[in-house]
């Protein structure tokens, strides 16, 4: 297990522009000034957090626009490539996270926790499995948005002696009007589960003019946050994850020996 490098892509997004949203965050992955191993980009990276199916959602295959774009790009930067875009499959539409290897293989997740405070439950199915993906020695949870107000869903564990993860990942759309709860959650994540966290929302307005303060950030399983992003301001993050001081600590204290057992469907 070696040190991990993540970046975390914190911009704007145009309302429901595909097209002008992919050629913005090639030209910022362009820019990115050295080699990692994961790229995050924000909930509905595509088209912002928009409940306009019938206008924004695409039709999940192979050779979909966006996965098209994600799987050039993951090759481009010899990098996973992450973000949540908003799909139809099976006649339902889906919040659906992509996780895009660099040699164009993929694995997906839908978001569990749809937000009904804005209507999406009525506009996305639910997820109903978690994803848990092992990346270059790390195993990694990737979450989208509101998943991050369900501990039991982010819950780390045991398999034997091993946890089932080691980095926590959370994509999303987090509105500047709920900043503060944004603020605390995501380090007590890392903290209970005793894992790194890297967490990736945008900036800007949207369509309905909301605003999003950004506040993307890195954290240890202290629950220090290593860096965060300039509040309304797009910015690049990246930053090496310790291999050797998470099984330092998790060996000097390990809490998950002590935790509850839950089954995760």
């Amino acid at each position: 297990m070696n040190d991990l490098n993540v970046t975390v892509f914190q911009c704007d997004l145009i309302w429901e522009n595909r097209e002008s949203n992919l050629t913005r965050i090639e030209t910022l992955l362009n820019s990115m000034k050295q080699k990692t191993d994961l790229i995050l980009l924000p909930e509905m990276f595509t088209t912002g957090f928009t409940m306009n199916t019938a206008q924004a959602s695409e039709l999940h295959h192979d050779q979909m626009e966006s996965l098209v774009w994600m799987r050039s790009q993951a090759e481009k930067h010899n990098a996973v490539l992450c973000g949540s875009i908003s799909v139809k499959a099976d006649s339902n539409f889906h919040n659906r996270l992509y996780w895009v290897r660099p040699d164009g293989t993929f694995s997906t997740y839908d978001k569990r926790h749809t937000f009904s405070f804005a209507g999406e439950d009525k506009h996305y199915e639910r997820g109903q499995k978690r994803l848990i993906e092992d990346w270059r020695g790390w195993k990694i949870c990737p979450l989208v948005c509101y998943d991050l107000r369900f501990p039991v869903w982010s819950r780390n564990g045991l398999e034997g002696k091993m946890p089932y993860f080691d980095l926590l990942v959370y994509v999303a759309n987090w509105p500047e009007a709920r900043r503060e709860p944004w603020m605390k959650l995501l380090p007590a994540r890392a903290i209970e589960n005793q894992v790194y966290l890297a967490a990736c929302n945008r900036v800007g307005h949207d369509g309905k003019a909301i605003a999003y303060s950004g506040d993307s950030m890195m954290i240890n399983p202290r629950g220090d946050i290593l860096c965060q992003a300039k509040v309304g301001v797009e910015e690049i993050m990246q930053m090496d994850f310790s291999a050797s001081e998470l099984l330092e600590f998790r060996e000097k204290f390990p809490v998950l020996h002590d935790a509850d057992r839950f089954q995760f469907i």
